[in-house]
């Protein structure tokens, strides 16, 4: 079983890593960064505040907190497992095509941006009223993006993002549903 899933993963990382192009090279690379997120992560951060006006410093604060623990954890995961990516697979070099940010740290399990991308995505689908399915959907949209990136740019094998999707997906839901039961039937919220 296990020769099933190494193939497979192998696979899918040789065919999504060999489909490429110029212009999918630099939009791969760049929603892999950390700079072309920030405004939506501000805005986001608007929306919280919109939405939970008084007590949104507690949906603000856990959304950081959350993001930090999914970061630590999928970090965790990655020293204690100690698979390589992809990147650093001697066998594999000459056979991936990275993108221009290299190779990234040394392991690769779990995906760390896939992790934290869906941990915001769940919590936001889970906390936000219905008139920002827009938001929510969009988000959703955007870490799927971010996590297929993960495997384009050569850098994360394909169950490893699904790993981290799978794990940010599980503390997202976490510190959504606390916050649900304890502070938002407790909060007046604007336009529910």
């Amino acid at each position: 079983m296990e020769n099933i899933i190494n193939t497979t993963n192998l696979k899918l990382l040789f065919f999504i890593n060999s489909h490429r192009n110029s212009f999918l090279d630099e939009m791969m690379y760049q929603l892999s960064s950390t700079e072309i997120w920030i405004p939506v992560y501000l805005f986001i951060l608007f929306t919280l505040y919109k939405v939970y006006q008084k007590k949104s410093w507690i949906f603000i604060l856990s959304a950081i907190i959350m993001i930090i623990l999914s970061d630590k954890i999928s970090t965790f995961f990655k020293y204690l497992i100690k698979t390589l990516r992809p990147s650093h697979e001697i066998y594999l070099k000459s056979m991936i095509h990275l993108s221009k940010a290299g190779p990234g740290g040394l392991y690769g399990y779990v995906s760390s941006h896939a992790s934290n991308f869906f941990s915001l995505a769940i919590f936001l689908i889970v906390l936000l009223p219905k008139k920002y399915n827009w938001l929510k959907i969009g988000f959703l949209i955007a870490a799927i993006l971010v996590s297929y990136s993960r495997i384009y740019n050569g850098v994360h094998y394909p169950f490893d993002v699904v790993r981290g999707i799978l794990l940010g997906s599980a503390i997202g839901f976490i510190f959504a549903i606390l916050l649900k039961n304890n502070i938002i039937n407790k909060v007046k919220v604007e336009n529910i």
